[in-house]
């Protein structure tokens, strides 16, 4: 079995990582980890502009490079061997592109947990990738105390709800 994690190198990626490794019994051969990051192209000057095309080369290489460290990080931790990859592009087509490539059998992708009507207003990648991919995508979504500080802080509190 290949699994695709998808990362953006959040703290949400990091969670769809913990999970990913503290869940590998769940499969009866260990399956082969791929790591995938899609940067969102930049927008540079044409032909001639060989300086600007390697500086934004070079910006789409270490973001990509500092969001799949996120995973790595996990990953190396638990011992789980995977290979790390990066691409430039819209991220459904890209990672529907690399599940066809490398035969991936499950993509696990993190998740904001916005909700329905908000991800379908924002168009989130995991609700794209689950409408374009043949394939199941697991989506793995934080408990509301493990979510960062930051996005607690605009969650309503407990009496609340």
């Amino acid at each position: 079995m290949r699994i695709l994690l998808a990362a953006d190198g959040s703290p949400f990626t990091r969670v769809a990582a913990r999970h990913l490794a503290s869940h590998l019994h769940w499969f009866a051969h260990e399956p082969e980890i791929h790591i995938l990051h899609v940067h969102a192209p930049l927008p540079y000057p044409g032909a001639g502009a060989a300086i600007a095309r390697d500086s934004v080369e070079n910006f789409h290489r270490e973001e990509s490079e500092a969001a799949l460290a996120v995973a790595e990080q996990v990953l190396l931790a638990a011992g789980v061997p995977h290979r790390s990859s990066w691409r430039v592009g819209d991220a459904p087509e890209r990672i529907a592109a690399y599940v066809a490539e490398h035969s991936i059998d499950l993509v696990v992708m993190g998740t904001r947990g916005h909700g329905a009507l908000a991800g379908l207003a924002l168009g989130s990648v995991v609700t794209k990738c689950i409408a374009a991919l043949a394939i199941p995508v697991m989506v793995v979504r934080a408990a509301p105390a493990a979510r960062p500080a930051t996005l607690r802080e605009h969650e309503p509190d407990a009496a609340a709800r």
